[in-house]
Order: C-alpha cells, then sequence, then structure tokens
C-alpha cells in the first residue's frame, strides 16, 4: 500500500493506568502530523486507555481514509502481538471491509530502531 492522501496510520500500543505512560505516544503522533500533514494519523491502544483500535479505525473512516497501516509500538512479539492483536485486526477486517487494513512488524524487530536505541545507548556513555 503506497502512502496517499487516502492512507492513515495508526500508532497502537498496550495501554497503561498511568495516563503519562502515553506522553511519548502523544509526541510520536505529533511528530508524525508535523512530518505528513496529508497523512492523517491516530493513536490506539489495547486496553486500559483510549481510544480502541476499532475506535482508530472509525476516525479514520469519517475522515474518508480506505488505507489505513497499523504500527504496533511494542519492543517485541509477545503474547499481545501474537494472540491478541491478529483477533482485533481480523474483527476489524469484518467491521470495515471496504477498507484495506493491515500492519507492520512490531517496530521493535526493525533494525532500524535498533540502531537508534544503539545510538542512544552510546550518547549515554559518552
Amino acid at each position: 500500500m503506497g502512502v496517499t492522501t487516502l492512507t492513515g496510520i495508526i500508532y497502537f500500543g498496550h495501554g497503561a493506568r498511568d495516563i503519562r505512560w502515553r506522553e511519548p505516544f502523544d509526541r510520536l503522533k505529533e511528530l508524525w502530523q508535523s512530518a505528513h500533514p496529508d497523512i492523517p494519523c491516530e493513536l490506539a491502544f489495547l486496553e486500559m486507555m483510549n481510544p480502541s483500535l476499532e475506535e482508530a479505525i472509525q476516525k479514520l473512516v469519517n475522515q474518508n481514509i480506505h488505507g489505513i497501516k497499523i504500527i504496533p509500538v511494542f519492543f517485541g512479539q509477545g503474547g499481545h502481538l501474537r494472540k491478541d492483536f491478529p483477533v482485533l485486526l481480523e474483527d476489524a477486517k469484518l467491521k470495515f471491509p471496504n477498507i484495506d487494513l493491515s500492519a507492520s512488524c512490531a517496530v521493535g524487530e526493525s533494525d532500524l530502531i535498533l540502531q537508534a536505541i544503539l545510538g542512544f545507548t552510546f550518547e549515554q556513555v559518552d
């Protein structure tokens, strides 16, 4: 799926009881929107926070978005991404049959992210 004006992004995280936990997600969304103002972005959470994945998809659908790439902001493929997320994604595909829904791997599985962590670590010990 190419990035077009009919494409939206959802950053999908776990969620937490402490509202401060979502602050990096809010910053991530703001950074995306600053860099790509024509490509809408929403946040979604598995539990304990809103919006849910379905609610975030609906927000984008309401903006006439027809393709959505979900980016799981998890460090790796734990039980939530192996078991819970596929069920949520399949349910969403049934609820939104005319929307092209797809997901990337967990961000922590990307060499780009791992290299960024190495860079951060280098700054901490330098």
